[in-house]
């Protein structure tokens, strides 16, 4: 440990465990040294049982938001019951989709807009049209079906998704 002469200033090494009077060698202070207490390991546990709390609870809210990502665990789930194609002029054909909306929470929960995905044979998006259902609510355990016609010039198209928009952060769920 470290200790100063309070009239010179001139410092000394002693063993941690000294403590009692002390005379300077220089100017012929005489002072009391006591041990110090430990109060620094104290505030070094508490500072590492902070760190460790946070963690914690880091690791609990991570764990949380991945669960909820699981897409067993939404509440609202969208399928696509039927995809048909009309030919209404001799314009492009127009590809039907329906399906429905389900939530499976034991909560209210407001529709969200939804996103129908039509991909090509390389699997890559050919189009992504954004419409809104016909619903603002969903109650608990509730359906609610939807139908959306997509017009355009749709050539190779091998699949069709339907995703719903998540309105917090603006992209897909």
């Amino acid at each position: 440990m470290k200790i100063k002469c309070d009239v010179c200033k001139t410092e000394y090494s002693m063993p941690d465990v000294s403590s009692g009077r002390v005379r300077c060698a220089v100017c012929g202070n005489v002072w009391h040294v006591s041990r110090k207490s430990g109060r620094n390991s104290l505030l070094v546990f508490f500072a590492a049982l902070c760190a460790l709390l946070a963690a914690t609870m880091f690791a609990v809210v991570v764990i949380i938001s991945s669960r909820r990502d699981d897409p067993e665990k939404r509440p609202l789930v969208a399928t696509i019951t039927d995809v048909s194609t009309i030919n209404e002029d001799e314009n492009a054909p127009k590809i039907v989709v329906n399906g429905t909306v389900t939530n499976r929470s034991d909560d209210i929960y407001a529709f969200p807009d939804l996103i129908i995905v039509l991909y090509g044979a390389d699997g890559a998006p050919i189009s992504r049209q954004k419409f809104m259902p016909s619903a603002t609510l969903l109650d608990a355990g509730q359906s609610v079906r939807f139908s959306h016609t997509l017009s355009g010039k749709f050539n190779g198209v091998k699949r069709v998704t339907v995703e719903l928009l998540d309105t917090n952060q603006g992209e897909k769920k």
